[in-house]
């Protein structure tokens, strides 16, 4: 599972690079996502534009992201497609994490 991270203003973005987040790559997943999140800015956006898929192994590690990432800090998830929506909906982690369908519409919102 290969992550790319930057820094914008003051938000830590990181990209994933693969189209599914399931048990096969979850671990991994947590692994870098770590590595990418740790230090930088308060606000991180996890930039899922190019996943397709994701089930209960690839949410639980979203969580455990989130989990890491500690309380002073956020979380939030754009470029949801509609599938990857559809599943934070139905599991309501839409009242967990703040979801954006475009990382631009993250930005923008975030920034205020």
């Amino acid at each position: 599972m290969e992550l790319s991270s930057r820094t914008e203003n003051s938000f830590k973005i990181v990209s994933v690079q693969g189209s599914r987040i399931d048990a096969a790559v979850a671990i991994e997943f947590k692994d870098a996502m770590r590595a990418q999140s740790d230090g930088g800015p308060n606000t991180v956006i996890l930039d899922l534009s190019e996943v397709e898929f994701i089930d209960s192994s690839g949410l639980g590690a979203i969580v455990a992201a989130m989990k890491h990432i500690g309380p002073d800090r956020t979380l939030a998830l754009a470029g949801l497609t509609p599938t990857v929506d559809k599943v934070f909906r139905l599991t309501r982690m839409d009242s967990v994490f703040s979801l954006f369908s475009t990382l631009e519409g993250a930005l923008d919102e975030l920034r205020v």
